[in-house]
């Protein structure tokens, strides 16, 4: 709803402006992290040294990379050559701070399976990030109604999770426990840092190619779509890691836990994908306004990308919960370069011809990581590729169902056609899930009653290949 708000009160320059600035941030993020909270998730034995060593690092770090930034933030700006987002990017900085401060007790929660409250905290700091932007945005602040809602969220988001961990740190900082996360870690830095690359190479070549406003509508058709994948099965995501960690022993448990939850995020990822992909020449006017027509195709194209993304998080969180971080650094380095070698072929065609690229790497890079996770879990390559299949098989018979109903509701309003399209995709799927993912449909129904929790938002919302 806010999105909704924001998109209506504010341009596509200014969304362009702040992905520019915040495309810097998950760099800052991950040499200040350093991999270390990824470490304290799914190491065997947890010291409150170990936890306080990383502590101090990331802490000293986070101060040290948000001044770096907002001395660099001239620089930056003439790269991507969008001087406005100067200010933008020493406003932001602040973010730096605040998610370095909370990110090992953001771990430790985590590695306590406390994420029902973890979805609490972040709700709250959302919704309080999301009115203070809304605000801001109806007083004519413009850009800085999206600044602002970076910086409340992560700041209120970590007060919150300071208190919901309950851990103090100690006086104490072990040089041996820094070199064996910093041996972890640099292998989760390696993946993090070329996909902060990517963000910075794709961004810089949609500006250099379509202008901050084309920037701006790949930014909200991103954004639309990552939405729907943190309401749906991204809820798996946060625990993944963690119960991977807990299984890796167990060839046999890890298989089954691989492959229930491949089924489980595909099952419930594809209809609401879908419904998107159906209903965006009518949901993108209705909730943005006319003015974001550029952004319907590519939500659209996203949305099919957003299904093999997602299982791309799955195999992420697999690799790490195993501790086998170095493998997918070397695949995710693969891909995130044939992405960027991709954007920049299509990307002078316009929006469409990028987010069509996008798609075409995100299904060759799904195809490639079959033999991977097979080899890792001792599962034949097929298996895992059936799932994507009856999964497709699925979806493609309800987006028929949505594309029907969007046809025979055209002239109509969007507010009918938009009803009409997802009441035919959702009856459509279950009866399709009767065909193709019987055993897939009874376990999402069990795992519905069941309340899986909402995961914490992203303060950057980007789609990702690796």
């Amino acid at each position: 709803m806010t999105i909704a708000l924001l998109t209506r009160t504010l341009a596509p320059a200014d969304f362009g402006t702040v992905a520019v600035a915040t495309a810097v941030l998950p760099l800052c993020y991950l040499l200040a992290d350093m991999g270390f909270s990824t470490y304290i998730v799914q190491v065997s034995q947890l010291s409150s040294k170990t936890l306080s060593t990383a502590f101090w690092f990331s802490s000293a770090a986070g101060v040290v990379l948000t001044g770096a930034l907002a001395l660099s933030a001239p620089l930056i700006a003439s790269m991507f050559r969008v001087p406005d987002s100067v200010p933008v990017i020493w406003g932001i900085a602040l973010a730096i701070i605040f998610v370095t401060f909370s990110t090992v007790p953001t771990a430790i929660m985590k590695r306590q399976m406390k994420f029902k409250r973890l979805a609490a905290q972040s709700l709250t700091a959302s919704v309080m990030g999301q009115g203070v932007a809304v605000l801001l945005a109806l007083l004519n602040f413009g850009v800085w109604a999206l600044v602002a809602q970076t910086v409340l969220y992560q700041f209120v988001f970590a007060l919150l999770v300071w208190i919901g961990a309950r851990w103090r740190p100690t006086v104490s900082f072990s040089r041996r426990e820094f070199r064996t996360m910093a041996s972890f870690g640099a292998k989760v830095v390696g993946v993090d840092l070329i996909a902060a690359i990517r963000t910075w190479a794709e961004n810089a070549i949609l500006v250099a190619a379509l202008g901050v406003s084309g920037l701006g509508y790949v930014n909200v058709a991103q954004r639309l779509v990552a939405v729907a994948q943190d309401v749906t099965a991204a809820a798996v995501m946060p625990v993944s890691t963690v119960v991977f960690a807990q299984v890796r022993e167990d060839a046999a448990r890890l298989r089954s836990g691989y492959l229930r939850g491949l089924g489980i995020c595909c099952a419930v990822i594809v209809p609401v994908m879908v419904f998107f992909a159906a209903a965006a020449p009518d949901l993108v006017p209705l909730l943005f306004g006319d003015q974001w027509g550029p952004s319907i195709v590519p939500s659209q194209l996203l949305a099919v990308a957003g299904i093999f993304t997602l299982g791309a998080a799955l195999d992420h969180a697999l690799f790490y919960g195993v501790g086998r971080p170095g493998t997918w650094l070397f695949y995710g380095a693969a891909i995130d370069s044939l992405t960027v070698v991709a954007a920049f072929l299509s990307a002078p065609f316009g929006p469409v011809a990028w987010a069509t690229s996008f798609l075409g790497v995100a299904v060759m890079a799904t195809i490639i990581r079959w033999p991977l996770v097979g080899s890792l879990t001792e599962t034949p390559w097929q298996t895992i590729g059936s799932i994507f299949v009856r999964a497709g098989l699925t979806g493609a018979l309800a987006a028929g169902a949505g594309f029907a109903a969007s046809g025979a509701t055209s002239g109509q309003s969007n507010w009918v056609s938009v009803l009409a399209i997802g009441m035919s995709v959702v009856i459509a799927y279950f009866v399709a899930m009767q065909l193709f993912m019987r055993d897939e449909s009874r376990e999402m129904i069990r795992l519905l009653r069941t309340n899986i929790p909402i995961p914490r938002n992203r303060v950057q919302v980007r789609s990702t290949q690796a």
